[in-house]
């Protein structure tokens, strides 16, 4: 019997330059074009390769793809065995941007998908919510990881969780059949219907979550004012054409293409990676009619919640809620408590820190400038505060977003 040789090793670009393959299809709605774009921006800040972009996915099956171009490095957001035995056997570096479980040898981004979940609940809690649930997948690790996140901070403030965590028929790929979604969508308004109300409901993604509101619809509730809900992915287009819009946590998959990039750079250079799981956080929630609701019933911290939305940002200060709103300090701070397990000051600065991160990420505004837009007296305090809620300094915090 012949032996069949090993197919050899495809010859480095005659422009000298990486030839990298891009496995990314259009499926996954707006997460394809939001890793390109952090892949091309990592090759701006860098030594510039040949890309290309496999967007239907044929190298998944066919393994003639490997051959066929002098690849010298690949990323792929469909890693499968079959693509990892073929780059194994011709020495090409693979990086994955699965989100799934890792495959040996292979580097993986990964989406830290817990603190998803942990963003959802605290954007809820901040809303004064009491009651809580969280629609999922239960064959979607992703999503118990998301689901888990939830709960976690859901149970951290005293109250429980109802879930609703169904097979999805197959492995996900971001559609369905008619009669699946509809047979669904039935059986998620029976599972509204028995929530107590206002409840603020936490879906996986925002394919799920728009499932929830179709169930909503159906059941006639009301949304957000009976049923709040949230996604994730923040699929913009998808979010926007929600009626009402759809409130969703940011992804921040832009990070994980350029940290992709950023490893198979150092693959292809023949340099080891200090680890082979790269975590991303997400960024926010970005809030949107479905859950843009106070679900407090007294009038009183009602009033003093909408004073500080408008006013954190302008300096204000605890005494200054206290005589807008008509209620004494110490009857304040106590309800503050009950409803959001936060002091008045503290939700005055939370406010101030998610201005402040959104000027960091969104603008290059000078130090000077963000502490005015903020409310703070001088720069000086800004970086204090910042450093000591985040972490790290905001230059810090700017340069790592661009990164």
């Amino acid at each position: 019997m012949e032996l069949q040789s090993e197919p050899e090793r495809p010859r480095a670009p005659a422009l000298g330059r990486p030839c990298v393959l891009v496995v990314a299809s259009p499926i996954w709605e707006e997460s394809a074009g939001r890793i390109l774009k952090g892949i091309a921006r990592y090759q701006r800040e860098h030594s510039p390769w040949e890309v290309h972009w496999d967007y239907h996915g044929f190298s998944v099956f066919d393994t003639g793809w490997f051959t066929r171009q002098p690849w010298t490095g690949v990323i792929s957001r469909h890693t499968n065995a079959l693509q990892v035995d073929s780059c194994r056997r011709l020495g090409i570096p693979i990086v994955d941007v699965n989100n799934a479980e890792q495959i040996p040898g292979v580097p993986n981004v990964v989406l830290r998908n817990c603190a998803v979940g942990r963003l959802g609940g605290e954007h809820f809690i901040e809303r004064g919510f009491r009651n809580f649930a969280f629609c999922g997948f239960s064959n979607e690790p992703w999503s118990c990881e998301r689901r888990n996140g939830f709960v976690e901070v859901v149970k951290s403030f005293g109250r429980e969780c109802a879930l609703l965590d169904r097979d999805y028929p197959g492995t996900y790929t971001g559609g369905c059949t008619p009669k699946w979604e509809s047979e669904e969508i039935e059986s998620i308004a029976r599972w509204l219907d028995g929530l107590p109300k206002p409840v603020g409901v936490m879906s996986c993604n925002d394919f799920r979550a728009l499932q929830v509101l179709y169930a909503a619809q159906h059941l006639g509730v009301r949304v957000p004012e009976e049923v709040a809900v949230l996604g994730a992915n923040d699929d913009e287009a998808r979010c926007e054409l929600a009626n009402p819009p759809l409130s969703s946590v940011a992804t921040n998959h832009l990070r994980s293409g350029y940290v992709a990039a950023e490893a198979l750079d150092c693959l292809m250079g023949q340099r080891a990676l200090d680890k082979s799981i790269l975590t991303i956080n997400p960024v926010e929630v970005v809030t949107r009619q479905s859950t843009d609701i106070l679900a407090v019933d007294d009038p009183k911290i009602a009033k003093a919640v909408n004073f500080i939305q408008q006013n954190a940002c302008r300096g204000t200060n605890v005494d200054s809620v206290c005589r807008h709103a008509g209620i004494a300090r110490t009857q304040l701070e106590e309800k503050f408590r009950k409803f959001f397990a936060r002091t008045p000051q503290s939700e005055i600065r939370r406010i101030q820190l998610a201005r402040v991160r959104q000027l960091l990420q969104d603008t290059d505004l000078p130090l000077d400038s963000i502490s005015e837009l903020c409310g703070f007296k001088h720069p000086e305090y800004l970086i204090v505060f910042f450093k000591r809620e985040m972490g790290v300094s905001p230059g810090r915090f700017r340069r790592g977003l661009r990164a």
